[in-house]
């Protein structure tokens, strides 16, 4: 198969296929949270990071003010041709997630597939929850999920996706390749194997993560007095089975909400 070194956000149609497939579990888990956690109705959103925009474009569709950023211009492009091709704003811009100021404040934010372990450092992360603090209003919430790195049991150091449109298939691996503990960084493989009637050809790509522990980032959090700790889940999105993060918890998902 034909291997290509290319950055996989570059591609915005293989990588909305594959990590849009299952966007009814965080669509709906999203709406859940907002329903138990918010302290006030929720109608405006914002997605640092939106990517593809794949959870933008389905919270139009229900009714939602939803607008986000992203640092990759196609896939803000991509992102804006869907909605307007459905009768919806352009509603994403090419953006930083850890500098942003919003022009009018939003009552919830999301983060759902571990983009802000791209944030390099303490001082972009801290800086990134000060923007969504100053984004929310009183009483809204930010969902953020991440992998944690585990300290009392060994990290799962691969995950598959794969997924199907039509005649298009798209299969991903993702592996860890070497974590640096001291200096907090997780570097990482990442292929996609592309499946059309006329082509096959690979992906690939190397990744620069932030390693968070779960004292770690509750460390973090403390530096952001304006956002409370409220809940934290898992993966699984069960809304009704919140879990206690601990040294063994890997995926994460917090509920933070603005004092």
């Amino acid at each position: 198969m034909e291997t290509i070194s290319a950055h996989i956000y570059d591609y915005p149609k293989y990588y909305d296929l594959l990590f849009g497939s299952d966007w009814r579990a965080e669509f709906g888990f999203l709406r859940a949270c907002f329903d138990r956690h918010a302290q006030r109705k929720v109608r405006r959103l914002f997605e640092p990071a939106c990517g593809t925009g794949r959870l933008l474009f389905q919270f139009a569709r229900a009714g939602y003010e939803a607008s986000g950023n992203d640092l990759n211009g196609k896939a803000v492009e991509f992102c804006n041709v869907r909605l307007v091709r459905h009768g919806f704003p352009p509603a994403a811009v090419v953006g930083d997630m850890a500098d942003f100021r919003l022009k009018r404040k939003v009552d919830a934010a999301f983060n759902t597939i571990n983009s802000f372990r791209h944030l390099a450092g303490e001082k972009e992360a801290a800086s990134h929850l000060r923007c969504v603090a100053a984004a929310l209003a009183k009483g809204g919430i930010y969902v953020l999920g991440l992998h944690l790195t585990p300290t009392v049991a060994p990290a799962n150091d691969r995950e598959s996706w794969s997924a199907r449109r039509g005649h298009l298939v798209v299969n991903s691996q993702m592996w860890s390749i070497e974590v640096d503990r001291r200096r907090r960084r997780e570097r990482v493989g990442f292929t996609f194997d592309v499946y059309t009637p006329k082509r096959q050809f690979r992906l690939h790509e190397e990744l620069l993560f932030r390693t968070y522990t779960a004292a770690q980032f509750s460390r973090l959090l403390a530096r952001v007095p304006e956002l409370e700790l409220v809940a934290a889940y898992d993966f699984t999105y069960r809304i009704d089975e919140p879990i206690c993060v601990d040294g063994s918890t890997e995926d994460a998902v917090f509920v933070l909400r603005r004092r």
